[in-house]
């Protein structure tokens, strides 16, 4: 891509901890959609380092220690503010999410403020006890809020990179992603939702149960 205007239009930032064996196709996939690649290394213990290629368009930052999927979401799209980007992408490093859609979000997020991909909790391989966490969520996320919000967990984010100082996540949990859908309705941000496939492997989701549900209540109740 060449955007003589702006080298960084386009940032794509991908949270990973201990995602050895995906990262380096993850990356692979991204690198044409994008003008730079923000990577959060959140505290990860296995060997990742080499499977980061050397490139201009690729920049590492490392947590020392496992802070959360919400702390390292912060700290990339801070950089993605500082590099004065466009369009900030955030996406799991986990192969769940296909960067070949980024031109379909890109494109579409010219009529918003943020871009969510939906996928589909009915006819797909999505575990059964994913589906109904994030029914429950979703549908008590439309209930605060007033909008309908269709997929609350899926990670798979377009924003407008002028607003994000306004919705950036406290919480440094999986339950940011919620926190952030409800800064984008208090500030009546221009919210939608894109069809993407559901893809899963072996769920092997680092979200747990007790601790998600307890940020999400907190969420509901302090955000």
């Amino acid at each position: 891509m060449n955007h003589s205007e702006n080298e960084n239009k386009i940032c794509a930032v991908i949270p990973f901890y201990n995602e050895h064996s995906t990262l380096k196709e993850i990356v692979k996939r991204t690198l044409p959609f994008v003008d730079r690649i923000i990577l959060i290394n959140d505290g990860s213990t296995d060997e990742f380092t080499n499977q980061i290629p050397v490139n201009g368009k690729v920049i590492l930052i490392s947590h020392e220690n496992n802070l959360g999927k919400g702390a390292a979401l912060k700290t990339g799209l801070l950089k993605s503010i500082e590099l004065k980007s466009n369009i900030s992408i955030t996406l799991d490093a986990d192969l769940q999410h296909d960067p070949q859609l980024i031109p379909i979000f890109v494109q579409e997020i010219t009529n918003y403020d943020c871009l969510i991909g939906k996928r589909d909790r009915v006819e797909s391989d999505m575990p059964i006890h994913r589906r109904l966490s994030n029914y429950l969520t979703s549908t008590l996320l439309s209930l605060k809020t007033k909008y309908k919000i269709e997929d609350s967990q899926s990670g798979f984010r377009a924003f407008r990179t002028e607003i994000l100082k306004d919705i950036l996540p406290t919480f440094s949990g999986f339950e940011a992603e919620s926190e952030m859908i409800v800064k984008l309705c208090k500030k009546n941000f221009r919210l939608s939702f894109i069809n993407i496939p559901t893809i899963y492997g072996n769920d092997n989701s680092k979200m747990k149960a007790v601790p998600a549900i307890i940020g999400f209540i907190k969420v509901m109740l302090k955000t």
